[in-house]
Formats: structure tokens, C-alpha cells, sequence
């Protein structure tokens, strides 16, 4: 089933947030019916392609735009007020050009970012280290990956992956910057989350992918310096931002929906729904939610750009107080987006439930991306440092 596409954006603008002020605009106009349908959204991603955003964190030496961690996460924030799950494969793109930095050699992504500027690649995630069935087995001079990967965010109508496979006999994860039409890649249309049913986050299948020795990350390779293990940080900032992105537009869509249309209770006092008391009050505490939220992703921005500037510089301390800082944003955006999506539906009133105003979504979305790992960990090591001192561990996940 395909969607009737609203007129493309025209954008006449050197600036990231307004254009994805101007993305945010237009995939708004078609979020509730892509909802639905689920699949590839192929035209928005293509938007996307055309904006010049894929390459916002590449340095302006390579091409890119030169964007900063704070200025990036922010357009991810933008777009994801609209449509969380287009931020969310917009992100992953920056996630994967990260992890081309901080896991491979200069000579690897000095080439791997030039071309990205000059072939305008869009990257796909097939890393996921919890799922180690695909596995690598190393020949003369180059290795093979065989076996199935989950998870798989954007890696449909990519032109690259970050793949990953366990290395045969060992406890070691290789990975892999690839060709998506690499021989042997099989990807699969088999996501259907009741949330982010967008982001083609489904399976893969690598039937013996040749993937030469200058195509694995290893100097210093996954988590292999303490400036590498900022890659686990960078990805759990983005989640935070979408988490943040994905609140906001529900808040934005509840005040729209009560001014124009929700209706008093008999019992208020008010003259009409916006005045009435209770809808006061919630308003408020989400208000009080959301600007903490903010304040604490943005602080979280400001330290890990400071951190990436330190390079292979920046100590283990430096690292942990970054790590703390996004940990603390992750906990009050997920928690807080979790209240504030289900408890606009007290602000707009029992009508607003229709299935064809599509609220649902903004729960639906918050509800699936906030299972990616749990709150309750990222909790326990924030107490873990504030009661004993101890920073978190560098994992994939802190």
C-alpha cells in the first residue's frame, strides 16, 4: 500500500536545524497513515538523501557539513517530534559513521567518510553483539560471515552496514564496514513491532559474505581504547534524543487537539477544556518534564563533544562523566516520554482515542525504543556511581 506523498520541501538554507525543522514539517503530514501501512519509507528516506544531513557529522575536510554531537542530536530531536521512526534511521546513520571512527584506522574512514560525501551513502545497522549467530571464519588474506543477525535498523535501502559476527572458536567480535549488496546479503521485510514500524529493523541472513581484511575495524577496533568506548555513549544519547523528540511531539500534538477540539468535563468549572484545572496541572508537570529532559541531553551534548575533541587523549575519568551525564538524560527522557505519552489522553478526553488521530503512536514508538536495554540497568549504575564511586563499565550498552 503506498501513501500519497505531500509536495516535496524546498529548502533554501545553509542551516542543519532548519532544515530539519522543514523534514519535521513534511513528515508530519503523512506520520499517522506510514503508521499504519509500517514498511520502507523509501521517499523519506530519500528526502533525507537529498537534505545534505547524511553527512552533518562528517568534518567539513572530508565534505561533510561539520556538525557538532550537540547540533546533530538535535535535528534527530527535531525529526523525531514528527516521525521517530525516520530520526531513528536518520541517527543510526551518524551511529555508523561514528563507529567507522572510533573502531577503524584513518586510513579506513578518511575513505569511508569521502565516499559517503561523494556517493551520498545512507548506512545500515547490522552490528547488534547481543545476537552472535552469525559467525566469521578468517581465510587467507580475507573472512567469511555466515549465520543470522536481528535488529537490523535501516539496513534495507542502505548502501552500506556495520555488520558484526563472532569470530569461529573464540569470544570475539569482529567488525565490518560492507557493501549492503554484497554477494550473499539477504535482507529481510520481517519487522512488525506494535512501534518504530518504520525503521526496517528486521532480520538478515549472511550466506558465506566475503569481507576483506581491510574492511574489518581493528585498529583500534570494538571498544578498543578509552576514546572507542565513546561509540556505546554516542548510541545511547541518540535513543535519549528520540526518547526526548518523541515526547515533545506528543505534547505538542495533545495542546493542538485540546485547544481546538477537546471537550470540558460537565463537572468543570471551566469554560471550556484549555482553562480546566486538572488540564492545568498536567500541562504543567509535563512542562516540568520535558525542560529537564532538555537540559539534561543538551548538558549530556556539551560533554560528549568536548570528549570527541579529546580524541585518543581522553582519560577514563573524562569518559565516566560523560557516560553519567547521558545515562541521567536516558533515565528522565525514557521515563518521563512513558508518562507523558500515556497521560495526554487525560488532558484530551475519552474522544481522543479515535484510531484515526493515530495518539496511540506516540506510545507505541517510546514503548518499543525504550526496550532496547533496560531503564532499570542504566538506574542501578547511576547508583552504582553515586553510592560507591564505581563508573560505569564500557560495554555496547554504557
Amino acid at each position: 500500500m503506498s501513501v500519497n506523498q505531500p509536495k516535496k520541501p524546498t529548502v533554501v538554507t545553509d542551516s542543519p536545524i532548519l532544515i530539519a525543522t522543514s523534514l519535521s514539517e513534511w513528515l508530519a503530514q503523512t506520520a499517522i497513515e506510514r503508521d499504519r501501512i509500517g514498511g520502507t519509507p523509501k521517499a523519506e528516506r530519500d528526502i533525507i538523501r537529498d537534505s545534505s544531513l547524511l553527512t552533518l557529522s562528517i568534518p567539513t575536510q572530508y565534505g561533510g557539513l561539520g556538525g557538532s554531537w550537540a547540533e546533530t542530536l538535535e535535528t534527530v530531536r527535531i525529526i523525531a517530534r514528527a516521525d521517530s521512526s525516520i530520526a531513528h534511521v536518520y541517527a543510526f546513520q551518524h551511529l555508523m559513521l561514528a563507529t567507522v571512527r572510533l573502531f577503524g584506522s584513518p586510513e579506513q574512514w578518511e575513505y569511508l567518510f569521502e565516499q559517503t560525501v561523494s556517493q551520498n551513502w545512507f548506512w545500515g545497522n547490522a552490528l547488534n553483539p547481543l545476537d552472535t549467530r552469525t559467525v566469521s571464519v578468517q581465510h587467507e588474506g580475507w573472512r567469511d560471515f555466515t549465520g543470522k543477525k536481528s535488529f537490523c535498523s535501516g539496513a534495507l535501502d542502505s548502501d552500506m552496514l556495520i555488520a558484526s559476527a563472532r569470530q569461529d572458536g573464540l569470544d570475539r567480535l569482529v567488525i565490518a564496514a560492507i557493501p549492503t549488496q554484497r554477494a550473499g546479503i539477504t535482507l529481510y521485510e520481517d519487522w512488525s513491532n506494535i512501534g518504530q514500524r518504520q525503521t526496517d529493523s528486521g532480520s538478515a541472513d549472511f550466506n558465506r559474505v566475503r569481507v576483506e581484511e581491510n574492511e574489518i575495524l581493528v585498529n583500534p577496533g570494538p571498544l578498543g581504547n578509552t576514546f572507542a568506548t565513546l561509540r556505546p555513549l554516542i548510541a545511547q544519547l541518540i535513543l535519549s534524543n528520540v526518547y526526548l523528540g518523541i515526547a515533545e511531539g506528543a505534547f505538542n500534538s495533545a495542546k493542538h487537539y485540546t485547544q481546538t477540539q477537546a471537550r470540558r468535563w460537565l463537572l468543570s468549572t471551566a469554560d471550556r477544556q484549555p482553562n480546566d484545572p486538572y488540564a492545568l496541572e498536567r500541562s504543567g508537570e509535563f512542562w516540568v518534564t520535558l525542560e529537564s529532559a532538555r537540559a539534561l541531553n543538551n548538558r549530556a551534548a556539551e560533554l560528549l563533544d568536548r570528549a570527541w575533541a579529546r580524541d585518543t587523549r581522553l582519560t577514563e575519568s573524562e569518559r565516566a562523566e560523560v557516560a553519567i551525564a547521558i545515562a541521567t538524560a536516558k533515565v528522565v527522557s525514557g521515563r518521563g516520554g512513558l508518562d507523558i505519552t500515556t497521560r495526554i489522553f487525560d488532558i484530551m478526553g475519552a474522544r481522543s482515542t479515535a484510531a484515526e488521530l493515530g495518539f496511540d503512536r506516540f506510545w507505541r514508538n517510546l514503548r518499543t525504543y525504550t526496550l532496547h536495554d533496560p531503564i532499570d540497568y542504566k538506574i542501578r549504575e547511576l547508583g552504582d556511581w553515586t553510592l560507591n564511586d564505581q563508573p560505569p563499565r564500557p560495554t555496547f550498552y554504557s
